[in-house]
This record gives structure tokens, sequence and C-alpha cells, in this order.
């Protein structure tokens, strides 16, 4: 039941200089920053965190967004896609991402919770999404500027442990104890 997730305060947190604020919602929460580092990186590691085969994935969400807005296109699915994860290349990489693994018990899940949905106009109230930003994919998409959508979270353990691992190296993830912790082991 305690795991760890990779969470990314993506450049427009981080230029927004709301990372503080993020940061407190995910301690209160009881979930212990174990990692945290502010990197720049480059399209070749963004395209490690964010493949290729997520292509068909984006432009199948993306174009569900733009139906519910009403948006037509002629575009397939794979199409958008492309543009999609241009764009993410693009904005990813424009600033530095605050980079934290969080422990906790049902870290993973409790995590993805808390930032609320991806495409931030459907992120309800009181999720970091729908508190800090109100845009849709589909709008950004269609301004070409790459879903600003404020924070990455693993969406699953095994998706954790690999996002970890390609983020930081083992002696950069800490193991200690909070005061915290004997009131909920």
């Amino acid at each position: 039941m305690n795991e760890r997730s990779l969470v990314l305060l993506k450049p427009d947190a981080v230029q927004r200089a709301i990372t503080g604020q993020i940061i407190s919602r995910f301690e209160r929460a009881g979930l212990k920053i174990v990692a945290m580092k502010m990197v720049w990186i480059d399209k070749k590691f963004a395209s490690i965190h964010y493949p290729e085969h997520l292509i068909p994935i984006v432009g199948k969400k993306t174009l569900a967004d733009w139906d519910d807005m009403g948006i037509k296109t002629k575009k397939t699915a794979e199409e958008l896609g492309v543009e999609i994860m241009e764009d993410l290349m693009n904005f990813t990489t424009e600033a530095p991402i605050l980079a934290m693994v969080l422990e906790g018990i049902h870290a993973v899940s409790q995590i993805r919770k808390m930032v609320g949905h991806t495409s931030p106009h459907k992120a309800k109230p009181g999720t970091i999404r729908g508190d800090f930003t109100t845009i849709s994919m589909g709008f950004a998409t269609q301004r070409r500027f790459g879903g600003r959508n404020l924070v990455h979270a693993s969406g699953t353990i095994e998706e954790a442990k690999k996002e970890i691992d390609l983020w930081f190296k083992s002696e950069e993830v800490h193991d200690y104890k909070t005061v915290h912790e004997p009131h909920v082991r």
C-alpha cells in the first residue's frame, strides 16, 4: 500500500510561481517528498518520457475533447496526436521542470485524484488543475501551445517505477521517517 509516484511540476507551474502552493497540497495530504530537483530537459529526454506510442492516445483524447466543444476536424487521431506531441515537446522544454518523487499510502491513485482531469476544464474544483487553470487540451491544441496543465503524475504503480528510474538516480531518492508516519502505519 505504501507507494512512490513521480510528479512533475511542468514549465507552466514553474513560470507562474505556484510550485510551492502545489507542493504544500501534497504535503498536507500526508505525502512525503523523497526526491526533488529542478531540471531543464531537452527534446530527446522529453521524447523518452512521452514516447511515440502515446500519439494515438492523445489524439483520441483531443478528438473527444473537440467533439465535446463542438469543434469539427478532418484530422485523424494519429495526425492530431503527432501535432500534440510536437507541441508537448516544445512546451516541456521551454522552461525548467520541478521533478519529485512522492511517497505515501496509495500514493499513485491519491495523487491522480488530487491533480484532477488531464484536460483542466474538466477538472473538478478542489483539484490542482481545477483550482489553478481552466484551459482545455482542445483549445491548447488549436492554439498550438502544448496543453499547459501544470502537473504530470504517474498513472500506475508500474509507470511510476519506470518514470522514477528515468528521472532520478537511486542515490537521489531518500528513505526517512516523518513525525506523522507512526499515525498511519
